[in-house]
């Protein structure tokens, strides 16, 4: 494919995305109030936490004594419900518009790839999944533990965008931080990390866990802190034992060597002794494969030729006789010279 067909392409997985993004934040929307029959509205579900709490705890503005949350500004009912839509939205269509981002990337991508791709992002969408329901189940227990400090002189009267900003919080931040084994196993099998780096370290893992747990928790209480700290720990233990798996079975051994230190010499191993030289073996008879061939007589040498002298031009002209008729040459003036 050329780059405007990849840049068309884009545009077109682009469009579908938000399409279904839309899509679903409508069907959010309406489900916050309304639901079909036996499902309970989305509303309902998100406060529920929050009516579990002991009457006395929080604030009644009705005759009833209904659990209801508090509107302060004259837009907090509609911003809020088009945010809870819009986060419902995305959850709710997330098959599709993953399809189109899944759709546009794996071209590229080998068969091996496309094998690893598929494992993680299930295991992804599971993990943020269980992180999100224990958040919904330990949100009471942190709301009750909030609440109750100094019920004795108060009652809690929250409002819908207070509640619902705390609520949305812990919902993100537990499915995040199940994420975290995933993203250790994910540079095991890439090579960056291996088991025998981190097998050491399981207190200073512990430790970056229960600070990352304080930090991020929104409320701060403990529990919801411990519940995270316990389940994130359990995950990256069974993360390294992956790491432990995966490297057994690709045979990394560390070498001696790195763990010589670098004050020291490698140990070097005995000399041995040289073995004698063995004798060479006796020269053998070759016996010829065939009679002899007789000697073939040498031939005779020619005999030489003495050289003959050479005479002068001089001398062969006046060797010949003269013939009759013919003047005699004339003297060359050069004769004597030569």
């Amino acid at each position: 494919m050329t780059l405007i067909e990849h840049l068309q392409e884009l545009r077109k997985r682009l469009f579908l995305a938000v399409l279904f993004l839309s899509l679903g934040t409508a069907v959010g929307f309406i489900w916050y109030g309304s639901a079909p029959a036996g499902w309970a509205p989305l509303g309902e579900i998100l406060r529920q936490p929050y009516c579990d709490l002991p009457p006395e705890m929080r604030a009644s503005f009705n005759a009833d004594n209904e659990c209801r949350l508090l509107a302060t500004r004259p837009f907090e009912m509609f911003m809020l419900r088009l945010k809870v839509g819009a986060l419902a939205g995305v959850v709710i269509s997330s098959p599709l518009w993953l399809y189109q981002v899944w759709a546009f990337i794996v071209p590229g991508l080998h068969k091996n790839e496309r094998r690893w791709t598929y494992a993680f992002v299930s295991v992804a969408v599971l993990l943020f999944t269980a992180g999100a329901l224990l958040a919904y189940f330990v949100m009471s227990i942190g709301l009750r533990f909030l609440l109750g400090i100094g019920d004795e002189f108060q009652a809690a009267a929250l409002s819908g965008g207070d509640y619902y900003n705390y609520f949305l919080a812990l919902l993100v931040i537990f499915g995040i931080s199940f994420e975290v084994p995933l993203v250790i196993v994910m540079l095991n099998v890439l090579g960056i990390v291996e088991y025998a780096t981190v097998k050491g370290k399981r207190r200073l893992t512990v430790v970056i866990i229960m600070v990352f747990a304080a930090v991020l928790t929104p409320g701060g209480e403990p529990a919801s802190m411990l519940i995270m700290s316990v389940c994130v720990w359990l995950l990256v233990e069974l993360a390294f034992q992956f790491c432990r798996i995966n490297d057994k079975r690709r045979n990394r051994s560390r070498p001696e060597w790195m763990d010589v230190d670098d004050e020291s010499a490698a140990p070097v191993a005995p000399a041995q002794p040289v073995a004698p030289p063995a004798p060479a073996p006796a020269p053998r008879r070759v016996q010829p494969g065939y009679p002899p061939q007789p000697a073939r007589p040498a031939s005779p040498s020619p005999t030489p030729v003495a050289p003959q002298p050479v005479q002068s031009t001089r001398t062969q002209e006046s060797s010949h006789p003269q013939r009759p008729g013919r003047p005699a040459p004339k003297a060359n003036p050069f004769d004597d010279v030569l």
